[in-house]
């Protein structure tokens, strides 16, 4: 598409295969954002696209990944709250017509795997090394190592007689991240063979039924040496969750699942009505002045080209 389309905290600019979401810095971006920075989005990774009513006169534009092909999301496991979404774009009430141009490209570009869940991450992880500070001890990941360093003032006496700890990446099968935000907040290493609770609930974006208890036999995570905890400011969502999806990441390709081949947007030729259409549509942007002489004969090109 080679377009750019600037919203509130972000910026959406569309490549051939992809989109990158530039995040902006400012005391009113969430923090989770600022410390994305950017995020490069393949058109494959998507299942759909929504264009809706915002608050306070804005419309959302929101792309909707594939299950499984955002590691962010998967160790989020449905807890972000809206605010936070990285692939909401909120925009003036006044740019609706903008958005659902570029919805609709956005839509004529998703293939025939979009209905179905990723084989693989798509979507790139944050990058080690990374380190924050939990209630309990300071966690750190270079790639392949992620250790717990304890605090005397915060360490539960088990986790001080199991001492400090370092985990292989190798050795690990995934990654339990319950949010700050909400009631007893921890990240958890699983090790490899041991079934995580969001595997046990299942695949889905919903949060996990009586998350913050542990399975049975498994102890909790003030008391489990494979865990950290969070709360009074320790291991905030933007400091923790990145985290936690690089360690997820590295975990998966570590155990070198099968990679299916890249999914491709649909080849051939489009229906003439469709592309009809999106000419009328970009007519309508270009009498009413969001598309310059210029853009407006370069895409109209393009889509004749398609025919």
């Amino acid at each position: 598409m080679g377009d750019v389309l600037a919203g509130i905290h972000a910026t959406w600019e569309f490549d051939t295969d992809a989109v990158l979401i530039r995040f902006e810095r400012g005391i009113r971006t969430p923090r989770l954002f600022q410390s994305l920075s950017e995020r490069r989005v393949p058109y494959a990774a998507l299942s759909s696209v929504a264009l809706t009513p915002g608050k306070r006169g804005t419309v959302v534009l929101r792309a909707v990944p594939r299950p499984g092909a955002d590691p962010l999301l998967e160790a989020a496991a449905g807890q972000l709250k809206e605010g936070c979404d990285p692939y909401r774009l909120v925009l003036p009430a006044e740019r609706e017509t903008l958005a659902e141009y570029y919805a609709d490209e956005l839509r004529a570009v998703l293939g025939p795997e979009a209905s179905l869940p990723a084989e693989r991450f798509m979507v790139t992880a944050p990058e080690a090394p990374m380190h924050f500070k939990a209630y309990d001890g300071r966690a750190g990941f270079d790639g392949a190592l992620v250790s717990f360093r304890w605090f005397w003032t915060g360490a539960s006496s088990a986790k001080w007689k199991a001492g400090d700890q370092t985990f292989p990446v190798a050795d690990l099968g995934g990654i339990e991240w319950r949010s700050p935000e909400a009631f007893e907040g921890y990240l958890r290493l699983v090790p490899r063979g041991t079934v995580t609770e969001a595997e046990a609930s299942g695949p889905g974006t919903e949060p996990v039924p009586g998350a913050g208890q542990p399975p049975a036999g498994r102890a909790q995570p003030d008391e489990d040496p494979a865990s950290v905890v969070f709360g009074l400011g320790y291991g905030p969502v933007h400091e923790s969750l990145p985290f936690a999806a690089a360690v997820l990441e590295s975990v998966r390709r570590t155990q070198s699942v099968p990679v299916a081949t890249a999914p491709v947007p649909v080849g051939g030729r489009r229906d003439p009505a469709d592309i009809a259409e999106r000419i009328r549509h970009l007519g309508d942007l270009h009498q009413a002045g969001l598309v310059t002489d210029a853009e407006y004969s370069a895409k109209k090109a393009e889509l004749l080209a398609e025919l």
